[in-house]
């Protein structure tokens, strides 16, 4: 997978947002159909974590679920985040492995956001439209309902078109030189126990 990774990482998604979908449970056991140690395998990884997770984000939003059970979630979800974090800095691990003989060109330039991020909003928008096509096709709600929901699509369907291409284009100048990427791992305070003052205040 080194051209039109974008473009790949999409068929991964929506692969991913459909087997999801087969059970529609967040406790089903992630069945990676990709190679240990592959590109597809990290994306695919990454995509179950956020269908898992945005069901969460549905299920603690009910106005009467129990407050134990919506604390649990709540430290589930923020686990949940964790290793979403682990897995896009395993992409840009895997990119910057790829491009690690690539000399920059001297007026190359860094983007303002790594590839991996990137393609994390690739991820988020393949369940945007998984669960947007849904509501455009509910028989159960009114055509009002039906079509504002089919315009929202047309515009999650571009905004990935256009994100795609971006995502292709900046690999390619990192590719060719013209760009430039770091690998800034993401120092989330408030889950060491370290630096989050209401943890290691108890120590």
């Amino acid at each position: 997978m080194q051209s039109n990774i974008a473009i790949e990482a999409n068929k991964v998604f929506d692969r991913c947002v459909a087997d999801y979908h087969l059970a529609d449970n967040v406790d089903t056991p992630v069945s990676n159909p990709y190679p240990e140690g592959s590109l597809e395998n990290i994306f695919y990884a990454k995509c179950w974590i956020d269908a898992v997770q945005w069901h969460l984000e549905d299920i603690i939003r009910d106005p009467d679920i129990d407050p134990v059970a919506a604390l649990a979630l709540k430290r589930r979800i923020d686990a949940s985040n964790q290793d979403r974090t682990d897995r896009v800095e395993d992409i840009d691990t895997w990119f910057r492995d790829t491009y690690s003989d690539v000399t920059p060109l001297p007026d190359a330039t860094i983007n303002t956001e790594s590839p991996a991020w990137a393609l994390d909003r690739l991820s988020i928008l393949a369940l945007k439209l998984w669960h947007m096509r849904e509501q455009a096709e509910r028989a159960d709600t009114d055509e009002a309902h039906r079509t504002r929901s089919a315009a929202r699509l047309a515009v999650l369907e571009e905004q990935r078109k256009d994100l795609t291409e971006a995502i292709d284009t900046l690999l390619e100048d990192i590719a060719a030189g013209h760009k430039y990427m770091k690998v800034y791992r993401q120092m989330k305070l408030y889950n060491d126990p370290d630096t989050n003052p209401v943890l290691y205040a108890k120590k």
